[in-house]
C-alpha cells in the first residue's frame, strides 16, 4: 500500500512536463500574433493562421503579406512579433536588429513561368541563358541561345517582356543568389540583393504580383514561387541541374532534393547566417533554384510594443506548432517539410526566446497545484508512517 502510495505521488511529479505543455498552450487569454514580411510563404503561412486558430480558438495570427524587406523593416522597428523573410539576414539587419534568432520555417523553390501560347510546361533553359534573358541580351523568344535547347518547338519570333519584383523581396535574394552562381556577367552587372538594379522589364508587388503580369501577358516571363504557379495554372521552364546532365522540373522532390544537399550545415540561431543558401546544389534531381525560408525574432520580446510574458509563451507556443505539426501542411501547397536537422535547430532558437531577459515560466497554476499536491502528499505521508525518502547523510 506505501508503495502504491508513492508510485502514485512520483507519477503526478513525472507528468507535470505534459501538463505543462497542455497549460500553456490551453491558455483561455486572447491574443493576436502579429507577423509581416513574404509573399513566398503567405500560402503556407495562411493555411497555418486557419489551422492554429481551430486549434486554438483564443490565438489569432495576424500576418502581413508585404514582402520580405518591408517585414524586416517593421521587425527593426519593433512592431511585429515576428519578421519573415526568404532571405537571411545581412550583417547590417542583423546589426540594426540585435538580439534576433534566425528559425527556418520552410523549403520552397522558385519558378521560370512563361506565357506562349501553345506552349505548355517543359521548356528547358540552362542558368546562364536564364541571366542573359533577365539582362535583356536575349530579347527574342526564337533566339538560338533558347532554340538550340529546345530543338522541335515551335518558339515564336516574338520579344520577350520580363516581370520581376518591384519590393525588397527575399524571392528576388534566392534568385539572384543562383544567377550569381551560374554567371559572371550577372554577378559582375546586377549583383544579389533583396533589390537589384533590373537591367529591364517590369516590376510588381509580391509573387502575387509577379504571377498576375506573367499570366495575363502574352509573351511575358517572370520568376515565381513553386506554390503560385501550380495556384495559377501556370506553364515552367525546366531548369538545368547543377551537375549539368539534366533539365529538372521544379516539384516538392527536386526541391527537397536540392535543400537535403545544401541544407545540412547551419549556423547557431543567433549566429551569421547571410552565408546560408540551397541554390545550385549537386544531384540529378536537384531543382536549383531553392530556398529555406526564415523567421525572425527577438531572444527579448519584452521589446515588443504590448508584449507580455503570457504572449511570450504563446508566441513560442505557435513557433514550436509549425515547425512539428504545422508541416503536415508543406506538401499540399507544394512547400518541402522541414527535415529533422532543421526542426533540432529551430527548437534550440525557439527555447532562447524569453521575456525580460529571464526565462518564460513554461507552467500555469493548473500545473503548479498538481506539482504542489504531489509534494505535499509524498511529505505528509512519509511524516504519518516514518518512511523516509531521503538517503541518510
Amino acid at each position: 500500500m506505501k508503495k502504491m502510495f508513492l508510485a502514485i505521488a512520483f507519477m503526478l511529479l513525472l507528468i507535470v512536463p505534459s501538463t505543462i505543455l497542455y497549460a500553456s498552450a490551453q491558455s483561455s487569454q486572447s491574443y493576436t500574433i502579429t507577423g509581416a514580411g513574404s509573399t513566398f510563404i503567405f500560402p503556407l503561412m495562411d493555411t497555418w493562421r486557419v489551422q492554429y486558430n481551430n486549434l486554438h480558438p483564443n490565438i489569432k495570427l495576424n500576418y502581413q503579406s508585404i514582402g520580405s524587406g518591408a517585414g524586416i523593416k517593421l521587425l527593426t522597428q519593433k512592431t511585429v512579433d515576428f519578421g519573415a523573410s526568404d532571405a537571411p539576414l545581412a550583417p547590417s539587419e542583423q546589426a540594426a536588429a540585435p538580439g534576433t534568432v534566425t528559425i527556418a520555417d520552410s523549403i520552397g523553390g522558385i519558378t521560370i513561368s512563361y506565357n506562349l501560347p501553345g506552349i505548355d510546361k517543359g521548356m528547358k533553359l540552362t542558368g546562364p541563358v536564364i541571366a542573359q534573358i533577365f539582362m535583356g541580351k536575349i530579347t527574342m523568344w526564337n533566339d538560338p541561345a533558347i532554340t538550340n535547347l529546345n530543338p522541335g518547338m515551335n518558339l515564336p519570333a516574338q520579344k520577350i517582356l520580363i516581370a520581376h519584383r518591384a519590393d525588397g523581396s527575399g524571392t528576388t535574394y534566392a534568385f539572384t543568389d543562383y544567377l550569381s552562381n551560374v554567371s559572371p556577367d550577372w554577378k559582375a552587372t546586377v549583383g544579389q540583393g533583396k533589390t537589384v538594379p533590373w537591367p529591364v522589364g517590369t516590376g510588381a508587388q509580391g509573387n502575387a504580383g509577379v504571377a498576375g503580369i506573367v499570366k495575363s501577358t502574352t509573351y511575358a516571363v517572370g520568376y515565381v514561387e513553386l506554390a503560385y504557379a501550380y495556384q495559377n495554372n501556370m506553364t515552367y521552364a525546366f531548369v538545368q541541374n547543377a551537375d549539368g546532365n539534366v533539365f529538372v522540373e521544379p516539384t516538392i522532390a527536386s526541391v527537397a532534393a536540392d535543400a537535403a544537399a545544401g541544407g545540412t550545415s547551419l549556423p547557431a540561431p543567433d549566429g551569421d547566417w547571410s552565408k546560408v543558401s540551397i541554390v545550385n546544389e549537386p544531384g540529378s534531381n536537384s531543382y536549383p533554384i531553392s530556398t529555406l525560408t526564415y523567421i525572425m525574432v527577438y531572444k527579448d520580446l519584452s521589446q515588443i510594443s504590448g508584449e507580455t510574458q503570457d504572449k511570450t509563451q504563446e508566441v513560442k507556443n505557435f513557433l514550436n506548432w509549425i515547425i512539428h505539426d504545422g508541416q503536415q501542411y508543406a506538401s499540399p501547397l507544394l512547400y518541402v517539410p522541414l527535415p529533422d536537422a532543421i526542426v533540432k535547430a529551430n527548437e534550440k532558437a525557439i527555447s532562447e526566446i524569453q521575456f525580460g531577459g529571464s526565462a518564460v515560466p513554461e507552467f500555469g497554476p493548473v500545473t503548479a497545484l498538481v506539482l504542489a499536491a504531489a509534494i505535499v502528499s509524498i511529505i505528509a505521508f512519509s511524516a504519518k508512517t516514518g518512511l523516509r525518502i531521503a538517503p541518510k547523510i
